[in-house]
């Protein structure tokens, strides 16, 4: 994963060794909560970076990622101007990038452009929120441009959000704004008050089999056309409340498997589990697996849980009501502070969301311990997948593994149906916000 506090580090010293001016008092007027991204008067703040693989910068040493990034905003100072309050652009050379990355966050920004123009914002280094002309003048209406700006171009053909749902563009001349909600890589885009993209996932273009990076800068793409840009303010989204704008979207039908104050309706280890502040925590020093009354075959699970540091326990997945739930039922799904010291040399089959020691999951998308996460596990026949605070991070079948850790066979990876629990380890690792929702 990157490093946002090294890589922030070094941009700070680019700028100070570029010439940067020394920042201003901000002529602007953000909206409660917000905070401008562009002072009305300078380019402090941001640096220069044209269309290039954050991967490949961050694998350079100190010395090559500074002298890169000084190139960059060398060449970016050649082509970015402030006007009158507006950050101008003469369609030519790096991208105007921010030199803090985010990780979630609401931005609204507004844009003006002219005919045949193509530009964008880049959502954490990766393309793009689309800007074009949307005219049949404009030469592109072969790849989607009759369909307006704010859709997420780079998504697989078909995907959600790829095509904005309504064409919102004003007529050139006339001044745009988008409002970007941002919560992991689930995106929802609003252009001059039109919803344009709706929850949907912005894939990672650097790399199709990962989720998009867990934090990244915000760039404003050069395309050949002048562009003008002001009103950039942006508002962090906390854990809480994206953990409840996660929580809002998607289809309805959930139903709680846990009423926030005991442990009705749930059976198996209920001497070794407590309800503390409206959650499900496995006490200190105890362990088993917490099952639901009810059994499930395909569903869709929503959980929240919090974990303490090097906190272990697990989802039990179709489990049979007895024996190891990772091997008798179809799996456990991990849950696990993945990069406390202590499990530094695990199977990658063993970290968090992984289905055990069966299919690996991305790592790097966990909050920081004490924070709450949300996580969506979607079951259906022999297919699982997992979604941790708006990140896929496992989407597998576990018919097609051959491959198990340590040649452990897993008996009941077949099952057709289970219950549903928590599979504790001795950590008291808590939920809450437990809810199920079948798909047979």
């Amino acid at each position: 994963m990157k490093q946002p506090a090294v890589k922030f580090l070094i941009l700070a010293l680019c700028l100070a060794t570029s010439g940067a001016l020394t920042a201003a008092e901000p002529a602007v007027n953000p909206p409660e909560g917000f905070e401008p991204l562009f002072n009305g008067q300078d380019l402090t703040g941001w640096h220069g970076m044209p269309h290039f693989d954050p991967r490949k910068l961050e694998a350079m040493s100190e010395e090559e990622r500074q002298a890169k990034i000084d190139e960059w905003t060398a060449d970016a100072k050649e082509h970015w101007s402030v006007e009158n309050g507006e950050l101008v652009n003469d369609g030519h050379g790096a991208y105007l990038t921010t030199d803090r990355e985010f990780t979630d966050y609401e931005l609204l920004i507004d844009y003006k452009t002219v005919p045949k123009a193509d530009s964008g914002i880049y959502l954490k280094e990766t393309p793009q929120v689309q800007i074009w002309d949307f005219t049949e003048e404009g030469g592109k209406w072969k790849i989607g441009a009759d369909k307006g700006s704010g859709g997420l171009w780079n998504n697989s053909p078909g995907a959600p959000g790829k095509d904005p749902s309504v064409l919102a563009d004003k007529p050139f001349g006339e001044w745009n704004s988008f409002r970007i909600v941002q919560v992991g890589a689930r995106t929802s885009i609003w252009l001059n008050g039109e919803q344009v993209v709706d929850h949907a996932i912005m894939e990672n273009y650097w790399d199709r089999n990962s989720p998009l990076f867990r934090s990244g800068s915000i760039q404003l793409q050069t395309h050949g056309g002048e562009i003008r840009w002001k009103n950039i303010y942006l508002r962090e989204i906390g854990s809480e409340e994206a953990n409840e704008i996660l929580a809002s979207h998607g289809d309805s039908g959930f139903e709680s498997v846990f009423n926030g104050k005991d442990l009705t309706g749930w059976q198996g280890a209920t001497e070794n589990y407590e309800v503390v502040d409206g959650a499900i925590r496995c006490k200190a020093g105890h362990g088993g697996t917490l099952y639901t009354d009810k059994k499930y075959a395909n569903f869709v699970a929503r959980v929240e849980f919090k974990l303490p540091p090097g906190g272990n326990n697990g989802l039990a997945i179709r489990y049979p009501g007895d024996g190891n739930p990772a091997y008798q039922g179809m799996t456990e799904l991990q849950v696990l502070d993945s990069e406390h010291p202590k499990y530094a040399k695990l199977d990658p089959r063993q970290y968090h969301g992984s289905a055990y020691g069966i299919i690996a999951a991305h790592r790097g998308y966990l909050r920081p311990v004490g924070e709450w996460n949300f996580q969506e596990v979607t079951v259906k026949g022999s297919t699982i997948r997992v979604e941790l605070n708006g990140n896929v991070i496992l989407d597998g079948d576990l018919s097609e593994v051959t491959e198990y850790m340590a040649n452990s066979p897993h008996p009941g990876k077949d099952l057709e149906e289970g219950y549903f629990g928590f599979a504790g380890h001795n950590d008291p690792v808590e939920f809450r916000n437990v809810e199920i929702r079948t798909l047979d």
